[in-house]
């Protein structure tokens, strides 16, 4: 192993047959390459996909009103259904499960909102307390919406850090001033982060406010609450809800129209199958590429002992060991395997760092990184691969007399 000679005739070797070593390590470099690629580029994209959930809870069900497609009790189709406040209260009521509930009613108006001479266009959302906790907000500074302010009808307002920076550029605190939104003047009693940073352009307020002050009657537009139940689980309760529905609003419980329904917590468990998928794939690639890398050095190594067959005879002809011979030739696989794996190893995580800027920018797609300790594992389990690929015709070699290989041509 450590014999100075023989790592120089080693080096001696592979300099004589640069086309044929350099070839060899690219398939071996080639195959962790891919494998750091592709493990990291599905490592992103999953948790891009996980972050984008858990910004919001992840098993949240909104329910829409929509237009009847089904004739029912004489009604013809085309029918708009219209939520109200009493929807929110019977299934916050009636329906078992329910974690938290929140309704919005949508304001009319531009959105406009301003602070003395300064104002933009933000999102006005009106809702319950709870819509907080389904929105995974957490507080900076004040408070959010309560039950008080809902009761009241109290003109107040909870803002995202991003409205703090537009509106409130001499860094005044924003607690107890009054901005205008559509030119009606709310109270800030809060400011919030949220983890989607989309989400922090929001102005929160409460919906009875908003229906008073934006003359929404009792009219809402969305129900949203979280559920404590499983997928199998939601999907009664969903089913619960819409005979509920449909009994209150007379339409067909069966009409796929007339409510539209966004549970989360399926379209999660759909993505976690898909990553399952992902995984899948990218191991079948990356096995299939390391496999390809074993076989190109198994050919090399072959074609190796085939050229050095002479040699070999003169070398056992003056004393050389069996052993000696075999060691020589699995050193140098050993070597270009080693290094050509570091050097995919290198390639490939280098790439993710190179592009992981790009990668931010990308939809559904958050710190790509393979897994070190699988690209570790594939690179040794190249080197073993490389070493027994070479032990097969060095030992053969080993074998042969001396005298049939200097005959050999």
């Amino acid at each position: 192993m450590f014999d100075l000679d023989k790592w120089q005739e080693i080096i001696s070797t592979i300099k004589k047959n640069r086309l044929r070593t350099a070839l060899t390590a690219f398939s071996v470099a080639w195959g962790i390459f891919m494998l750091i690629v592709l493990l990291g580029t599905g490592s992103g994209f999953q948790k891009g996909v996980e972050t984008e959930f858990k910004n919001d809870a992840a098993n949240s069900i909104s329910i829409f009103p929509g237009q009847t497609s089904m004739t029912h009790n004489g009604l013809s189709v085309g029918r708009s259904i219209n939520f109200t406040n009493e929807d929110y209260d019977q299934v916050n009521q009636k329906i078992a499960g329910i974690e938290y509930i929140s309704s919005r009613y949508y304001t009319s108006g531009s959105g406009t909102t301003s602070y003395k001479k300064e104002y933009g266009k933000f999102e006005i959302v009106s809702c319950h307390p709870n819509n907080q906790k389904i929105e995974n907000a957490s507080m900076v500074e004040g408070r959010f919406i309560n039950d008080v302010d809902i009761i009241k009808f109290r003109k107040i307002a909870c803002i995202g850090t991003k409205i703090v920076e537009a509106l409130f550029k001499n860094r005044e605190n924003p607690i107890d001033k009054y901005i205008k939104i559509n030119g009606i003047p709310f109270q800030v009693v809060g400011v919030f982060t949220d983890p989607n940073e989309r989400d922090r352009n929001r102005i929160y307020i409460p919906i009875s406010t908003a229906q008073k002050v934006f003359n929404g009657g009792n009219t809402i537009h969305r129900l949203t609450f979280t559920s404590t139940k499983n997928e199998e689980e939601s999907e009664l309760m969903i089913a619960e809800l819409k005979r509920d529905f449909a009994k209150r609003h007379n339409f067909n419980s069966e009409d796929e129209k007339a409510l539209y329904v966004n549970n989360t917590l399926k379209i999660f468990k759909k993505y976690q199958n898909l990553f399952a998928g992902i995984r899948m794939f990218v191991w079948i690639i990356g096995i299939g590429t390391i496999i390809a890398g074993i076989v190109g050095v198994s050919n090399i190594m072959m074609i190796v002992v085939k050229e050095r067959t002479k040699e070999i005879g003169i070398r056992k002809a003056i004393g050389a060991s069996p052993g000696s011979i075999v060691s020589l030739i699995l050193l140098e696989s050993i070597l270009i395997t080693s290094v050509a794996g570091y050097i995919g190893l290198v390639l490939g995580v280098g790439l993710l760092e190179l592009l992981k800027p790009v990668f931010e920018t990308v939809p559904y797609m958050k710190d790509p990184q393979a897994n070190f300790s699988v690209a570790l594992y594939a690179t040794l389990l190249l080197i073993i691969s490389g070493a027994l690929a070479g032990f097969v015709p060095a030992n053969r070699a080993a074998k042969i007399k001396p005298i049939i290989a200097l005959r050999d041509e």
